[in-house]
């Protein structure tokens, strides 16, 4: 079996960085993403560092372009890595606005290195179509490795990555890296579809230990959550991330705008604050054959999901403070999106300093929140009259907080399972990833429990 090294991700939900070894002198890299949360260990440089040996690595293999799935790619660029860079071809679309950003907040603002490292990014830059096979490793002394890449379902572009590599002796092997797997049901995109099979899987674990309720209601219950905070005329503040969440949420909101007819709805303002998540948007729109067949007919019967009367967007620094300012001093209606989906830093950090102590706002969480961060500070001590950290000041929590699982763009333990379930060849190892303690151990034992049922082995690692 062919080995494989974790340098992120193993034992938690963000720095997502897995190498596979072919042998000596080849090797491949699944993602190469950062550390958030308590998984950051105090922001220590080192772990930006890219410390292990890359000589080896002949491809970076991108499964999408969240921040902690490709934010050391400066890093790795910078310790020398030349090979390609593979990814979807909506991703690669994505790719230069998410590491423009990722260079600016963690990285550099020289804007001359900024454009070193996108022209370096372009030249490596390989964008492939989903469900073709490429090879990465030809006729080496490793044997022959090609890869293919099939829909994940997680945001646009987002892929899981099938390996498969043939050894000299002529033996074959097939390892399948999850990504991050999207559930059914979710706006614009198509739920993934289990690959035939595999001998290895690695496959994340986020909501290993919980189901989502209603994804089929979560429309209704999204709509209740905005309403509730409305009639307290306050603000809602939606944590959300740039990319994926930020799109989806804008679509289910024109949804109900449309269906409503109700005068409160219509003269809502949506207000996307954020200038990365107005450019992904944009994107997204370009990528529209990319989008399910639910969306690609809303299109032609005229509607504009990602564009409709009632959305604002604020680019400039100063209309964001004023538009902070005006909210929290009036009350007036209104649905704010903006960065980061864990309350790590970005604009809603002003949002939330300014509203959190006011009963009458409400902050809506429709992401996962990771141990440590601001967010899961705010989502579990809020609702007992607690408080969170913000930027060194400490806040009291009075205004309303409420999770909205079923807008998670994870699958949770059903999906997990039907992926692994729904492949014709089971693999025989599975390596648990990008999942709390908890919810790897629950989803290895349920694991455990579809095996022996079915009258299989199967070897679960979990770090």
């Amino acid at each position: 079996m062919l080995n494989i090294i974790h340098h992120g991700g193993a034992t938690g939900v963000t720095g997502s960085c897995h190498q596979l070894i072919l042998n000596s002198e080849h090797s491949l890299l699944i993602d190469c993403g950062l550390f958030q949360g308590e998984d950051e260990a105090g922001n220590s440089f080192e772990q930006l560092q890219i410390e292990f040996d890359i000589s080896t690595v002949q491809a970076l293999i991108i499964t999408h372009v969240h921040i902690d799935h490709i934010g050391r790619l400066p890093y790795l660029l910078a310790a020398g890595f030349k090979g390609p860079i593979i990814c979807s071809i909506p991703s690669a679309k994505l790719l230069p606005l998410v590491i423009d950003d990722a260079l600016k907040i963690g990285f550099t603002r020289n804007a001359e290195l900024i454009n070193r490292f996108q022209e370096q990014l372009k030249h490596q830059l390989i964008s492939v179509p989903y469900g073709k096979w490429r090879s990465v490793v030809p006729n080496s002394e490793a044997g022959t490795t090609r890869i293919k890449l099939q829909r994940a379902g997680h945001i646009l572009g987002s892929s899981y990555v099938e390996v498969d590599h043939q050894f000299p002796t002529g033996e074959k092997e097939r390892v399948v890296f999850s990504g991050d797997l999207g559930a059914p049901y979710a706006p614009l995109l198509p739920a993934p579809k289990s690959p035939y099979g595999c001998d290895q899987l690695v496959l994340e674990s986020t909501y290993g230990d919980r189901h989502h309720p209603k994804r089929r209601n979560r429309r209704a219950t999204l709509k209740a959550a905005v309403e509730q905070a409305l009639t307290n005329g306050g603000t809602v503040m939606v944590p959300a991330f740039s990319i994926g969440r930020t799109q989806e949420l804008l679509y289910e909101l024109e949804t109900i705008i449309h269906q409503a007819h109700s005068s409160m709805w219509e003269e809502l303002e949506i207000i996307v604050d954020s200038p990365l998540a107005a450019r992904f948007t944009s994107v997204y729109r370009e990528l529209k054959p990319y989008w399910d067949k639910e969306a690609q007919r809303r299109l032609d019967s005229g509607r504009h999901p990602l564009n409709f009367a009632n959305l604002y967007t604020i680019e400039r620094h100063e209309e964001h403070l004023r538009a902070v300012t005006y909210l929290a001093k009036t009350g007036r209606p209104a649905v704010v999106i903006a960065a980061s989906g864990m309350c790590t830093g970005g604009r809603i950090i002003n949002y939330l300093k300014a509203m959190l102590g006011d009963e009458r706002h409400q902050v809506l969480f429709v992401g996962y929140q990771g141990a440590g961060t601001p967010g899961r500070d705010i989502q579990q001590y809020g609702p007992r009259g607690g408080w969170v950290e913000l930027e060194g000041k400490r806040i009291d929590i009075k205004a309303g907080i409420t999770t909205l699982s079923g807008y998670s763009a994870h699958a949770d333990q059903k999906d997990l399972l039907n992926y692994v379930r729904r492949m014709h060849r089971w693999p025989a190892i599975i390596r648990l990833v990008h999942g709390e303690h908890d919810a790897r151990m629950a989803l290895k034992q349920k694991l455990a429990e579809l095996y022996q049922q079915a009258g299989k082995s199967l070897t679960v690692v979990s770090a």
